[in-house]
């Protein structure tokens, strides 16, 4: 009963913590996940990230119809960036097997917290009408050039995807923060549902208490920021994205020196 319990509260605060960054700014569920199952429950680590992925996919599923609905997603031209995204991010994994490195592990935390901080100084105040004046070919170049650059550094480092997505669409490709996010999550859909199907295949079936538990709470919570994100007015939302991200680099680094 007692392990039941910490299990329960393990995976309500991940899940939280996963849910709010995934609602907020298009982050990946296996930054805030991964570590807290390793740290408080002993997961192996393929193993929890395999159960963040598998979190990651109906939280950004929900995030993204929700920002769908509210007209806040791009769905042609993340299409054209989640093929590349995905492409590359198999090209960079196997460039990172051949290069020894153990330098870059804390790069997702450190971009978290720098993403956050950067929010609340310099808000994104992007317009929708500012995004139609950019050509619809220059739209999907660049689409195709920023999917081959995230890919390829979140294959290389194993981390950062939604964080590179999310500061790629605002500041190199000029979208307004809440089409950013939904265009983020809605790609993140489908590279997590990839990760988590290979990780289970490979690795074997997770502890589904501990899948069930992270997967119900990540969705509720991307779900309750998700739908406050849509509501709130570009000040607001900025501040409120990078007061989340800025909590979230400083618990996940916290979390990453206990053991």
């Amino acid at each position: 009963m007692q392990t039941f319990f910490i299990t329960l509260i393990v995976t309500f605060f991940a899940g939280m913590g996963a849910g709010l960054g995934t609602g907020f700014a298009g982050m990946s569920a296996a930054a805030v996940i991964s570590p807290m199952l390793i740290t408080f429950l002993d997961v192996d680590p393929y193993m929890a990230v395999g159960i963040a992925l598998s979190s990651d996919v109906l939280a950004s599923a929900i995030s993204s119809y929700t920002y769908g609905k509210n007209k806040n997603l791009d769905i042609k031209n993340g299409l054209v960036m989640m093929a590349n995204v995905i492409v590359f991010t198999v090209i960079g994994s196997y460039v990172s097997s051949r290069i020894p490195s153990t330098t870059m592990g804390s790069f997702s935390v450190f971009m978290t917290f720098l993403l956050g901080i950067k929010f609340v100084v310099r808000p994104v105040m992007t317009t929708k009408e500012d995004m139609a004046k950019v050509s619809a070919k220059k739209r999907i170049f660049q689409s195709i050039i920023c999917g081959m650059i995230i890919g390829f550094i979140c294959g290389f480092i194993g981390a950062g995807g939604g964080m590179m997505m999310l500061l790629i669409l605002t500041s190199v490709l000029g979208y307004e923060l809440k089409t950013a996010v939904g265009t983020s999550v809605f790609i993140m859909t489908f590279t997590a549902l990839t990760g988590a199907l290979s990780h289970f295949t490979i690795g074997g079936l997770p502890d589904f208490k501990i899948l069930i538990l992270c997967v119900i709470f990540t969705l509720l919570w991307a779900r309750i920021a998700a739908k406050f994100a849509n509501k709130a007015e570009p000040k607001t939302l900025n501040r409120a994205t990078g007061v989340v991200l800025i909590i979230l680099g400083i618990a996940i680094f916290v979390f990453s020196k206990i053991k």
